[in-house]
């Protein structure tokens, strides 16, 4: 079936599907057969779909990153883990819903996971703030990691978020405070953390949950200092400008795997993975066990240093 929403290159994707469904009809209608016609078109469909999305540019990616029936953290949960039990609320203020986290097995493996979650419709996104946390989502995401290194567990984490909500009320509850201070903290964590961007990774909104021993990027997720649409706005006065700002900011994960910045690039189903949210959670399932299997081999002051020198030796500088 064609999707319900669709990206503007994906137009010549969705005219094959309505052959497929059309001829589908009528060999049921005229009752003839119409297998050959049918395998033929969904061959043309397989080798565009490949064709397009081997060559999506980065402004393209971000499109796909942000598509609304891509898999966000909850799906990844039920399709990755089993035995999650969500945790509540900061101790301070309130729980926020637009991040959720809990105890949850991986493999056997006991494990913390935490992860932006955005909404499916419009009382969902309202639920969930677009995605945006506020300070207190960021606080409970840092008590339920503290939480875990307690217990040694490994923390995995899901990013995707626009970036943390910029709002009067969450300036004044410490949202750049709490931001830093999950930063700072994930940074001496004695327990093996693993960051997966699952589809935007959008300013300290993401990189607040993002410091670990092992960074991850689903293939057509995106990670940013800003968007391209606010780097556009602020660079040349032009929110239009956008696709030039996507090519400039390097946000794509084939850029950030060869800067260094991440670990591994996760491959996703042929048409991204809101064609085929069991695949992608299988990929990366499977590129979860192995990192988690990995780190838990080594000592805890081990893991601290590493990742001190990981992020130490991110980025170039040069002094006059």
């Amino acid at each position: 079936m064609a999707s319900a929403y669709t990206l503007e290159f994906e137009k010549p994707l969705l005219e094959l599907e309505r052959q497929i469904e059309d001829l589908k009809r009528i060999g049921v209608e005229r009752q003839i057969d119409v297998d050959g016609e049918l395998e033929g078109l969904q061959r043309k469909l397989e080798s565009l779909r490949a064709e397009i999305y081997r060559n999506l540019t980065p402004i393209q990616r971000v499109m796909v990153a942000r598509h609304p029936r891509r898999p966000y953290t909850l799906d990844y949960l039920s399709t990755i883990f089993t035995d999650f039990i969500e945790l509540h609320g900061d101790r301070l203020y309130m729980d926020d819903p637009a991040i959720v986290g809990g105890w949850a097995r991986l493999s056997g493996i006991s494990v913390m996971v935490i992860g932006h979650q955005k909404g499916r419709d419009t009382k969902e996104n309202l639920k969930r703030n677009f995605g945006m946390p506020h300070p207190e989502g960021y606080r409970k995401a840092l008590r339920l990691m503290k939480l875990a290194a307690k217990f040694s567990a490994p923390i995995i984490t899901l990013i995707d978020t626009p970036g943390a909500y910029p709002g009067l009320g969450a300036e004044e509850r410490g949202q750049s405070e709490a931001l830093a201070r999950n930063i700072l903290e994930m940074s001496a964590l004695a327990t093996p953390a693993i960051a997966v961007v699952i589809g935007e990774g959008g300013s300290g909104g993401a990189l607040a949950l993002g410091v670990a021993d092992r960074i991850l990027m689903l293939e057509n997720s995106v990670y940013s200092v800003i968007s391209p649409e606010g780097c556009a706005a602020i660079l040349w006065k032009d929110a239009s400008q956008r696709e030039r700002a996507a090519e400039a900011l390097k946000i794509t994960a084939d850029d950030l795997l060869r800067l260094k910045i991440v670990d591994e690039v996760v491959k996703e189903p042929e048409g991204g993975a809101h064609v085929d949210p069991d695949a992608a959670g299988e990929a990366l399932r499977e590129a979860l066990i192995r990192h988690v299997t990995e780190l838990r081999k080594v000592r805890p002051e081990k893991l601290v240093r590493r990742r001190a020198e990981k992020y130490g030796a991110m980025g170039a500088y040069s002094e006059a």
